[in-house]
């Protein structure tokens, strides 16, 4: 890694580990937030509109976001890359399950 990148140091990387859902709620509560996202679906010839929360972490530091991504796999949280302008800033959780640990282990950002 250059000399210039962002890293946990390795004091840093042991207090993440241990407390994994403190630094996504940090992350979050940074660089990120809870919506409620909203789509339609045409049901029996009748376009219906639905809406479901949706967590987003969006940054530009491609150091950043891995940090975000790895310590969202260790407790199952299922995210997705949503690609703007073909940058991969911002960071997804919209399934139901997933969303439900974020509301958990998150809370709202004050």
């Amino acid at each position: 890694m250059p000399a210039w990148g962002i890293a946990l140091e390795p004091w840093q990387q042991e207090i993440a580990a241990a407390h994994p859902w403190e630094f996504v709620r940090g992350l979050i509560h940074s660089d990120g937030c809870r919506i409620i996202n909203w789509t339609t679906r045409l049901v029996a010839g009748q376009r219906k509109r639905y809406e479901y929360p949706r967590y987003f972490f969006t940054n530009v530091s491609g150091d950043v976001r891995p940090l975000c991504t790895d310590t969202l796999d260790k407790p199952g949280v299922e995210w997705t890359h949503c690609t703007r302008r073909g940058n991969p800033y911002d960071i997804s959780v919209a399934r139901r399950a997933s969303v439900a640990l974020m509301d958990a282990h998150v809370g709202p950002k004050y």
